[in-house]
Order: C-alpha cells, then structure tokens, then sequence
C-alpha cells in the first residue's frame, strides 16, 4: 500500500538561486528531480503555482513586499545584510517558491494528494519585515496563516532538522500555544543565525510547545535518534491537525557551509516517524519542504529518502 504524494516540479522553481559564488543554486533541485526519476517512485508531479501579494500578505508586511519587488526591479543590491543578494526577477522567483509550498498545502487539504514536497520550500529564516538567511519571503509562516484563515485548522506540528535554526518561524510564533515546534539544529554558538537554545521554549501560554536542540558541530546520525523518542512524545502531545517538516539537507556530512555529520538516515528516520503521526493523528496531512543543503548530490539523496519515506504505508 502507497500514499499519494505529490512534488512540485517545473522550471519556475529553477529561478530561486542566487548568482555565482553563492551556495544556493538551482542544481540542487536539478540533482533531486534527476535522482527521484531515476528511482522510479511513483509520486504526483504538480506544476509550480506563482503566489499572489494578496497571499504573500498572510504574513509579510507590505513594506517588504514593496521593498522585495523594487529591489528586484533593479536587480541591484541585497535585501539583507548582505547574505541574500537581490537580482533582477527574485520577486518572481520567491512567488513561485512560496505559492508552489500553499499549492502542496491546498493539495493535501481537499484530498488531492495525501503527502506533499516542495524542494524550493523551507525558507525559514525570513521576518514578516525581512529577508534573511538567503530567505526572501517566509513560505512556511504563510502557509500556517493560509491553514488557519482559510481551513480553520488550529494545531499545526512544525518539525524543521535543517542545520540552521528555524528563528523565522520560531520568534513569529514564540507566543502562540497551537504552534508546536520540534527544532534540532548546529549550536547557535557556532552557526547562524545564533539562536536557538535549548532554553527557548515558548513565551507566556506557549511555554512548553516549543523544543530546541541544539547540537555540536560534529554530530551525527545518532545525535538525531536519541531525539526520536522526545519528539514522538512532543508530537501526540500536540495532537496535530496538520504537519510540517523542513527538511534541509545542510546537516548531512561534506555540506560547505555547515559542521553536521548526518547521512540520508536521519531524514529517514524523521519522515517515517513523522509520516506514522500524520495516519494516526490528522488523516496523513503532511507537507515535507527542501530548506537548505549546499552540496546539490546530498540534496538528492536525503530528499529522494523524504519522498520514499512518505510514500510508504
């Protein structure tokens, strides 16, 4: 028995890369799409979906969004302090990125699919006033707004092993009890964006529905598994009505800009844990994003083990 599990695929999510010397490039995303159709797995392939400003403001700010869109008019200069530079069309480009994420969500809501994977999802670091962390626009923060304002779903469970921490998503919803987040991440001490400590857990009546964890650089596999059984707890506790993962490939070992020694097992281990929640708590609702990696064949590797993993009963 398979689930039906859909991955965006289509030359618009090509356009959000950044220009050479930066480590993120289309090629990651050519690499998976490649690897996946080598492997012959049976997913669901849906055309990338371009967002409108009116879904984008779910979220963003409309300074921002005014700020991103003349910057990529001119092409010229960064939206951040420096990380995330602009180029002509990386309005365009963060559109597709975000609306192809709400378009997996939209999915899986009305039943089209079961599962679904955006590579050039995940961006995580991205304020409702700011870019940051190569992150334009914040796909995961507007696809949790989009949940609750148009299907009125409340408990959301955010999983997120990318090697950075998730501060985006984390400070957005530091207050809001229905938001659990499961984060396990390279110490803030030796990794952007700083944050992320264990002792971070929520503010107010959200104290407790948040979890940090912060590794050493040099943690592996069995870092990750240790974990398992905190989040399987955490994840029952929060009873969700629908899942996320950020899967960033940027924890497995060789990534140029990071100091985690994870293989594709990790990621393995995470979907698989996390997909059995999604049957038994919120009729298999699950939505899996790329986040970051910067060697394109680990990409391809731990995200083909995402897409596996999800579609297996």
């Amino acid at each position: 028995m398979t689930c039906k599990t859909g991955v965006a695929e289509g030359k618009e999510l090509l356009l959000y890369a950044f220009p050479p010397p930066h480590p993120f490039t289309s090629e990651r995303v050519r690499m998976f799409w490649k690897e996946l159709r080598s492997t012959r797995l049976k997913v669901e392939r849906f055309q990338p979906v371009k967002a409108g400003k009116g879904l984008l403001g779910l979220f963003q700010s409309k300074e921002h969004i005014k700020f991103v869109e003349l910057a990529s008019r001119s092409g010229y200069g960064a939206l951040d302090q420096g990380d995330t530079p602009a180029f002509e069309g990386i309005f365009e480009a963060a559109q597709y990125a975000v609306g192809s994420t709400t378009a997996a969500v939209r999915k899986v809501m009305e039943g089209e699919l079961v599962h679904a994977f955006n590579p050039v999802g995940g961006l995580h670091h991205a304020r409702r006033n700011a870019s940051s962390g190569f992150c334009v626009f914040n796909d995961v923060c507007i696809s949790i707004e989009m949940l609750r304002k148009k299907y009125k779903v409340r408990r959301i469970l955010y999983v997120d092993i990318d090697v950075h921490h998730g501060d985006g998503v984390y400070y957005s919803y530091e207050s809001d009890p229905d938001l659990f987040i499961f984060d396990i991440h390279e110490d803030g001490r030796y990794l952007f964006p700083g944050t992320g400590s264990a002792e971070e857990t929520g503010e107010g009546k959200a104290r407790g529905t948040k979890v940090n964890v912060p590794l050493p650089p040099g943690s592996g596999d069995a870092a990750v598994l240790a974990q398992l059984p905190a989040l399987g707890r955490f994840a029952k506790r929060a009873r969700p009505e629908f899942i996320i993962l950020q899967c960033g490939a940027d924890g497995l070992r060789g990534d140029p800009i990071a100091g985690l020694d994870y293989t594709p097992a990790t990621h393995r281990s995470i979907t698989a844990l996390l997909h059995k929640v999604s049957h038994e708590m919120c009729s298999g609702r699950m939505v899996a994003l790329g986040g970051g990696g910067y060697d394109p064949n680990n990409c391809a590797k731990a995200w083909v083990e995402v897409v596996r993993t999800m579609i297996s009963r």
